[in-house]
């Protein structure tokens, strides 16, 4: 608060007075009670970095990751964990069965084939960076969709399939391919515009 001179006095401070922000409250609620930032930060209305601010002010040593860990609520298990045993099309991460059908794909004599030629194609070395496989000692190589898996007309068309090691084919997923090499959404099949 200020005084009526627009001074602050010893004790006055410009924000309105708050519990977070004493060393008492914090200690009861973070350290005796085991509050978690999140919380705290919740029922004041401001960020965690707020409440981690005031912890380190007042020489309130933080949590370890293990220790949080160790008193953090899970969840209710078994069958009071409203998820319990929701499989298949009653999961909300359901995708209508991709993986079954993933899986059958890839044994299928359609993708056994489509493989053998890639690999004659690219006589068995990396697209990206041109190691053969048999420079690169047990180091797997992969065939990789350009347009997605999801695009059915597409998945065993050798066209669309390059075979990369697998360091370039995790390349080729991160977020380190910013130019989208070996990416693209959807192949162009009528006649060019």
């Amino acid at each position: 608060m200020r005084k009526q001179n627009g001074q602050f006095g010893k004790g006055d401070h410009w924000r309105n007075p708050q519990l977070f922000r004493e060393s008492e409250w914090l200690t009861e609620n973070y350290i005796r009670l085991e509050r978690s930032t999140g919380e705290i930060s919740k029922e004041f209305g401001v960020t965690d970095a707020a409440v981690l601010f005031w912890l380190k002010k007042h020489g309130i040593q933080r949590r370890s990751i293990s220790e949080a860990r160790s008193i953090k609520h899970w969840g209710n298990e078994g069958a009071d964990n409203p998820m319990w045993n929701r499989r298949g099309e009653l999961n909300p991460r359901w995708l209508g069965g991709v993986t079954p059908q993933r899986q059958a794909f890839y044994t299928s004599q359609e993708w056994k084939t489509a493989c053998s030629f890639v690999w004659k194609r690219d006589n068995a070395t990396c697209c990206r960076c041109g190691q053969h496989k048999n420079d690169a000692q047990d180091m797997p190589f992969h065939i990789h969709h350009i347009v997605s898996f999801a695009d059915k007309e597409l998945r065993a068309e050798p066209s669309n399939l390059v075979l990369l090691c697998e360091a370039c084919h995790l390349y080729v997923h991160s977020r380190r391919n910013l130019s989208r090499e070996y990416l693209q959404e959807k192949r162009h099949t009528g006649p060019p515009a």
